[in-house]
């Protein structure tokens, strides 16, 4: 009996290459499309001229060689190829760097978008790269006492280190505090040059000594969702499961619901 082939994993960078390469029309670039090209597409001499690098160097790239890839040399590649956003995203993706010239990620996403969080039964809210809020609906500002129903700081970490009202609240404050700060420091390693992430850790250093100790414990976790439990002062205890996504083409932000679960003695 014949067995399935396995799912095929993800292209490297050398084959994504490769298919940029063949798909590209020569006479877009101004180039001859005579009979005598053998390969489809650009050959690679043509790639590495267009892009200012050097042939060998562009050859053991596509030819998937132990050679160290620059983020300016990909953005190189990207000009010279004329990717389009979501080619260049990946293109960066694929590598394993951040690009130095990503549209938009200071941006607030549309209106339309920030406000998917009034559609959701059950507190959600929409973080920023610095894990401020954006956007919270009216469940998500009656839960969080102290963070979401005034007009005050609305920075997730202060709130959650800085609050009295968050260390009542929070069921297992600090093994949570310390799970937090954790995938802070995942989440925010693309942005490890963004003066605002930097402002708001060296703060938080100075002004609280148990995220000082988080931090200092080099933790890294994948922001995850799960059972969250919470003390609240007028509505008891309340258990929830939290689940996280990504806004598809704002990156830098992330909406999170919390959706109403059983406690445990009622399952």
């Amino acid at each position: 009996m014949k067995r399935a082939d396995p799912i095929a994993p993800a292209l490297s960078l050398s084959a994504f290459l490769r298919a940029l390469r063949e798909r590209q029309s020569p006479v877009e670039f101004g180039l001859a499309a005579g009979p005598r090209r053998r390969t489809p597409g650009l050959r690679r001499e043509e790639v590495a001229q267009l892009c200012g690098l050097s042939v060998t160097w562009y050859t053991w790239i596509e030819q998937g060689r132990d050679v160290s890839v620059s983020a300016s040399a990909l953005a190189r590649i990207a000009r010279g190829l004329r990717l389009s956003p979501a080619e260049r995203a990946y293109l960066f993706e694929v590598a394993g760097k951040r690009d130095p010239e990503r549209p938009g990620h200071r941006d607030d996403p549309p209106g339309e978008i920030l406000a998917c969080v009034d559609a959701i039964d059950g507190p959600a809210y929409i973080l920023d790269r610095t894990w401020s809020a954006r956007r919270w609906n009216a469940k998500a500002s009656r839960l969080f006492a102290g963070w979401l129903d005034d007009d005050g700081e609305k920075n997730l970490l202060r709130y959650i280190f800085l609050r009295p009202e968050a260390r009542s609240l929070i069921l297992d404050w600090a093994s949570r505090a310390q799970r937090v700060v954790a995938e802070f420091r995942a989440a925010v390693t693309a942005y490890s040059d963004d003066p605002d992430i930097r402002r708001l850790v060296e703060e938080l250093r100075l002004a609280s000594a148990d995220f000082e100790r988080c931090w200092d414990t080099q933790g890294v976790l994948t922001r995850e969702g799960g059972e969250r439990v919470f003390n609240h002062p007028t509505m008891g205890l309340l258990h929830y499961q939290q689940v996280s996504l990504s806004l598809a083409g704002w990156p830098d932000y992330r909406l999170t619901m919390l959706l109403p679960a059983p406690s445990p003695r009622d399952r």
